[in-house]
Formats: C-alpha cells, structure tokens, sequence
C-alpha cells in the first residue's frame, strides 16, 4: 500500500507528522517518534520573546555587573562558553539532522519584523527543511481593522521570502474573517503551506483566588470537526500543502481529515497523552481501514470527500447548519 505523500514539496513517507511540542526537544523522543512511524518532524518553537528576554538578562547581570566594581570582572562567568536560546535550538537541530532520516521542520514564533527575518535566515543557515511560522496574534486592539491583521501576515511572509529560500507553511488561526480568500493572498505571496489551526489557549479564572490563571487543556476529537470543514472547502482550489492541526486522537480523525483533503495531519495532545506509541497505533488504523476500503493509495482517497467532489456541497456550507439545528430531538422525559 503506498501511504506516500507531499508536504511542503517534501517526499513523506506517510502522512503523520507530529507537531510542534515538548516532545521534540529531546533526541531520545524524537527516535522514538521516528521509531513509531513519523514520516517528519517540527521542532518546538523557539520564541522570540524568549531570546530577546534572554539577552536583556545577560546584559544586565554579566556584561554590565562590573560597571563601577572592577573587581568583580574575575567572579563573572567565561562569556565564551555561554550559549544563548538560538545557539541552543540550532545546536538540537544540527543533533537531530544528523541522527533522523525524516525531514525536520522549524517552528518559528516571532513577534517583530526583524527578528522574523533575523531568525529565518539563521534556521535557513542551520540546515533546517522547512519553517512554520506559528503566528500567534490575539486580535485585541479596537483600532485595528481586520484587513490590518491579514496584512501583518502578508508582509511578515513577504519580509521572509526576500531572504530564504525554504519552504514556508503559515500556521493560522480559524478567526480570519474570509479565510478562502486570505489563503489565496498567502499563496500569491510565496507560501508553500498552511497548517489549520493553530488552538489559541484560553485564559481561565480562578474562583476561589479571584485571579485569571493560564491553563493548558490538550485538544479533544470534537476539534477536529472545524478542521474538516474548512479543510474540506480549501482542497483543490489552492496549491499550497493543507496540515490539519488540532483533535486528532485516533485513526478515525486522521481518516477523515485526508478524505476532506489534507496531505498531512499532525499530532501532539494524543502524543503528549499516550506517548510515540500511539502514532503507531494511528498509522496502523488508517493501513487497516483502507486495506479493508480495498485502497491501493493514499491519493487515491485524499479529497474524495471535500467540498468539490461531494454530491450536495451544501453539507459543508451554511445549509448544514440548519439541517443540523432541526435534527435535534429531546430524551424522553427532558421537558415533561
């Protein structure tokens, strides 16, 4: 059976591919996930913020802790062995180029012009495959329209072309207001790819302490749903790679996002659940289920089911909302 297929223009094995987590930053892990089937890898992200924090820290408590206190200069630490956030994520990359045969993907989550491009060219220049640029912005001023925000995308993804030559996915959000068509603005200005979609966690509060908490909460298969739709509605009318990100917990998700249309489907809440092994397991239930669909091929079913080659494509649309409203019917005993 051929599980073959493209992602980013790269040559993947099969179509699973675990996502940015912390499960990739340790060697061992990322053997195993290799091990269990990965036909490719993304990093974890490397932040900006987190650089730019790391540097300002350095400055203060060792390149100028001896400014007034000469003495001080020989208690300070070799400056020459330190190595610094980015020094640190291109040194794991380099580690796991050289020991995975899969390709590696960066994930890159910047939040200034320069230190997009800045930090493209030096994961460029490591040797990386591709870059996902995982754009994680909370539309909250209520002076900025919403083609602003599409544009803050566009020209980040311009800014990145002009210097690297490797392929671009750009992970979004669900929230852009006409996501078709701001699909086809990111094709036209060079990207390669678009991972859906990116899960915004959300801010929770804390009852008994009166204070808003950050929480993680892993996706759920429910999520899947809106990956399906949208996925769905893109596949054939863009070139680019389409990865379906977020509630895949099971062959069944991952089946169902590559009939929609997906070519790839990334995993990290089940993996972080279960372990590599469950990537197994879910490669295992998409071969079974096609060997028992009497599939020869992975392209043969990918897209069968999205929007352009359904008998109603209404389903998928704004009549299905309706369908499913009128549908519902109350157990017995609920309202008497």
């Amino acid at each position: 059976m051929d599980l073959s297929t493209a992602y980013l223009g790269l040559a993947l094995k099969n179509p699973l591919v675990p996502s940015a987590s912390p499960l990739t930053r340790d060697l061992d892990t990322a053997l195993r996930l290799e091990d269990a089937g990965a036909a490719a890898l993304v990093m974890h992200s490397l932040f900006e913020e987190e650089l730019r924090a790391e540097d300002a820290m350095l400055d203060r408590f060792l390149v100028h802790a001896d400014l007034g206190h000469a003495e001080s200069d020989g208690f300070l630490p070799d400056l020459d062995a330190y190595r610094g956030g980015l020094e640190r994520y291109v040194t794991h990359l380099h580690r796991l180029k050289r020991r995975l045969e899969i390709p590696v993907v960066a994930s890159l989550n910047g939040v200034s012009a320069d230190g997009w491009v800045e930090l493209g060219r030096e994961l460029e220049l490591a040797g990386v495959d591709a870059l996902e640029l995982n754009v994680y912005h909370v539309a909250a001023d209520m002076q900025q329209p919403g083609h602003a925000v599409e544009a803050r995308y566009l020209e980040l993804l311009a800014d990145l072309r002009r210097v690297v030559n490797l392929p671009i996915a750009m992970k979004l959000s669900p929230y852009f207001s006409s996501l078709p068509n701001f699909v086809k603005q990111l094709e036209a200005a060079g990207a390669q790819g678009v991972a859906l979609f990116n899960r915004f966690y959300q801010p929770d509060i804390d009852l008994d302490e009166m204070r808003m908490i950050d929480r993680l909460h892993l996706s759920t298969a429910a999520e899947a749903l809106l990956r399906i739709r949208w996925i769905a509605i893109l596949h054939g009318r863009t070139r680019l790679t389409l990865a379906a990100t977020g509630g895949v917990h099971s062959a069944g998700e991952a089946l169902k996002l590559l009939l929609a249309g997906a070519d790839v489907v990334h995993l990290a809440s089940c993996l972080l659940a279960h372990g590599p092994e469950k990537l197994t397991e879910i490669l295992a239930g998409v071969q079974n289920w096609m060997e028992e669909k009497e599939y020869e091929s992975l392209a043969q079913l990918q897209g069968s089911m999205s929007q352009q080659n359904l008998p109603d494509p209404s389903i998928v649309a704004r009549a299905s909302y309706l369908r499913v409203l009128d549908s519902f019917t109350a157990r017995p005993g609920v309202w008497s």
